[in-house]
């Protein structure tokens, strides 16, 4: 059985994809690990993109929670790792996971959060939310999720909302009185969302969606400001 088993929400990303195949299988221990594209577009692109036969593909209904599950259902590791398209890790990210899931009383983490990008801006809002996730132990999508394969199986996986899966999902792990653990070594995620939708608007954005789910908001109204909020800045 293999160690690790990789799942890639992916939606229109035929561009990016390759890419993020290539930087896994160069990961120490990559060449070993399942790695599982699953794409949410009806046009299947990003999985026609891709060059390589020794990746397991799936289509499924769009949407990341619906997806990552889809992708769980097929892995065969005993860690998943939930990864974003535009995300990297770092080059010992599997060996780090190892060693953290030695410890039989975690049940998964995440790493520090990066931003590829030299503006001083985003080394804050990285800072802050890497910070936040130590104190909170709630971890976003973003910071490369990492679980056991069976604990996953017996939270029934992401719950089915169009947002909030990932703060939701580690609220329940929270609540059952289980670990997660944060890797001190930051993930380099594409600072192309806050470029394209501004730097302000998508960090206010983020925090008003996050304040609106902690205080009961359902995650379909929150989907609906978060998709308005992107029309507006022609996303």
């Amino acid at each position: 059985m293999k160690r690790f088993s990789i799942i890639v929400p992916a939606l229109n990303e035929a561009g990016e994809i390759n890419e993020l195949i290539i930087h896994l299988r160069a990961l120490q221990g990559g060449k070993d690990c399942q790695i599982i594209v699953v794409d949410g577009s009806a046009e299947k692109d990003t999985l026609k993109a891709l060059t390589f036969d020794d990746v397991h593909v799936l289509s499924a209904p769009r949407g990341r929670a619906r997806q990552m599950n889809a992708g769980a259902a097929v892995a065969v590791g005993d860690i998943l790792v939930f990864l974003h398209v535009d995300t990297r890790l770092p080059a010992d990210a599997l060996t780090l996971i190892d060693t953290a899931m030695g410890d039989a009383v975690l049940v998964g983490g995440a790493f520090d959060l990066g931003i590829r990008s030299k503006n001083f801006i985003f080394r804050v809002i990285a800072a802050a939310a890497s910070l936040r996730s130590r104190l909170t132990r709630i971890p976003y999508g973003d910071q490369a999720i990492f679980i056991r394969r069976s604990y996953f199986k017996q939270l029934m996986g992401y719950p089915d909302i169009p947002l909030m899966e990932d703060v939701a999902l580690m609220r329940q792990i929270k609540k059952a009185g289980c670990r997660i653990h944060i890797i001190p070594k930051c993930v380099s995620t594409s600072p192309r969302r806050w470029e394209k939708e501004g730097i302000v608007h998508t960090t206010l954005r983020n925090w008003m969606l996050l304040g609106a789910y902690y205080s009961g908001t359902p995650p379909d109204k929150l989907e609906k400001y978060y998709q308005s909020g992107k029309d507006a800045y022609g996303a």
